[in-house]
């Protein structure tokens, strides 16, 4: 199980007035501003209409009431479960516990050769998932590249099938389709038993960038959005602006338009289908300045995060967050610092599905077999600090003192053999602590060189598929499967 589901909430950036404000100010600009929207979303402003909201054709705006707000809010559950396969690795959502894993649409990965960065493909999705299902503190699987090898209107079933041959903890990926959602529900539901099962514990869900910020509804999207209530799927409104430039330069300028976005996500969610599961998804980010790129591993990231996650648990809906998200192109020293900052804050603050914690480079655009394994490390030790300091008679180890007494040791003492495995966060292996000479006897090896080499001991181990023999024939025969 490892480190999923620990309490955070050990860190709060917004006082609880800051908090009622954003939340209060966000509701005004919903009535004020609105939101806009694209053509092709008549069926979903007649549902907006029919309840309450004002609709300005002229200029495709939308005025939500906060009284309409409020009540789809007050629908939606403040908990729910996304389901393992397996049930090792449940996620059980909501309040302030923490989990954490992978995420992301990279186009490249270094490539484990030669570790140069190539174009990704549908096999990466399968061998990540693989990865992932030998991590302990990645707590779930999430679509972590575009699979250039498949055309994208068979994407949604292909990503779902590569992840379930490699995986059995719970998979989510971002569909591009709500007919490619149809698809990968028929498919799920044969690997777990049937659709009724798989509503009753859903082992994928889907991501839905509804809101093109700043302030506008997507049409696809929105449909995605809309389809995952309507099936029972459990879905994220995400919105992931940045500073500077899709959203207000300020942090808080930026959490406020996030809130205002997500309320009124989750009202279209809602309205489709009152208490259908759904993720507050506000994913803050920065433009750097000087280049307008996107940044994501600066520490005020890792900040807002948190903030977020006070917002998300004002209205009692779970969060979907973001960490680990470094602008270096390497698994290097860089990388190790924005992604430890980020997630530490991350998971201090009690975001509930910490998603991007595990894998990214290059500010989403790249992915690295050994940053999964290395990041793994990271949530693991930052998780570790949500375990607090237990004293209690047993912890306090007075006995023992007692015992051993001045000038004595306690290497031999049973309290050492007690304990020494679960007192102290241990690690997958990747952090070197033996002395200089016997780290020069095996080579001189740097952090991203055993990482290669734990990779490849997972990734070419021959291991057999996470899905049933005749399941898995069943579902290449009835779907036009790529891996």
């Amino acid at each position: 199980m490892g480190s999923g589901g620990n309490i955070g909430d050990v860190y709060r950036p917004l006082s609880s007035q800051q908090v009622e404000t954003i939340h209060q100010k966000a509701l005004d600009l919903l009535e004020e501003v609105g939101i806009a929207y694209e053509t092709g979303m008549d069926d979903t402003l007649d549902l907006l209409e029919n309840g309450g909201c004002r609709i300005d054709k002229k200029r495709s705006l939308i005025f939500f009431p906060r009284d309409l707000i409020q009540r789809m809010v007050n629908s939606a559950p403040g908990e729910f479960t996304l389901y393992s396969r397996d049930g090792r690795n449940d996620l059980h959502l909501g309040k302030d516990r923490v989990y954490a894993g992978t995420g992301g649409t990279s186009i490249k990965i270094l490539d484990l050769d030669t570790g140069k960065a190539r174009q990704t493909r549908v096999q990466d999705q399968y061998n990540v998932a693989k990865l992932v299902d030998t991590l302990d503190n990645i707590h779930f699987y999430q679509s972590c590249c575009v699979c250039h090898d498949v055309p994208p209107e068979k994407y949604d079933t292909n990503i779902l099938f590569a992840a379930m041959m490699g995986t059995t903890k719970h998979i989510m990926f971002g569909c591009n389709f709500d007919y490619g959602l149809r698809e990968a529900f028929e498919l799920a539901s044969l690997v777990v038993g049937g659709r009724e099962e798989l509503v009753r514990r859903p082992v994928f869900s889907i991501s839905s960038c509804a809101i093109i910020s700043p302030l506008r509804f997507c049409t696809q999207s929105v449909a995605n959005l809309r389809e995952a209530a309507r099936l029972g799927v459990p879905t994220t409104v995400t919105s992931a602006p940045m500073s500077g430039s899709t959203a207000p330069m300020t942090m808080a300028g930026t959490l406020l338009m996030i809130h205002a976005e997500e309320l009124a996500g989750i009202t279209v969610h809602q309205l489709t289908q009152p208490g259908s599961p759904v993720l507050y998804g506000g994913l803050p980010a920065l433009a750097d300045m000087s280049s307008m790129g996107y940044r994501g591993g600066a520490v005020e990231c890792g900040m807002m995060m948190a903030a977020i996650h006070q917002l998300s648990q004002r209205i009692d809906i779970p969060n979907y967050a973001s960490s680990g998200l470094s602008d270096s192109k390497i698994p290097d020293a860089q990388a190790g610092w924005e992604k430890g900052m980020t997630t530490l804050l991350s998971v201090m603050g009690g975001n509930n599905y910490i998603h991007h914690a595990a894998g990214m480079l290059e500010s989403m655009l790249t992915i690295a077999y050994e940053q999964y394994i290395i990041d793994d490390e990271i949530i693991g030790s930052s998780c570790k600090l949500l375990e607090g300091i237990p004293v209690d008679e047993v912890h306090l180890a007075y006995d023992a003192i007692k015992e051993v007494g001045p000038g004595g040791n306690f290497i031999m003492n049973p309290h050492t053999f007690a304990h020494m495995r679960t007192e102290y966060f241990q690690g997958n292996g990747i952090s070197d602590t033996r002395n200089r000479e016997k780290w020069e006897e095996d080579g001189s090896k740097n952090t991203w060189q055993r990482a290669n080499e734990m990779a490849k001991a997972v990734i070419f181990d021959g291991g057999s598929s996470k899905l049933e023999k005749d399941v898995e024939k069943e579902l290449r025969e009835r779907f036009d499967l790529y891996l």
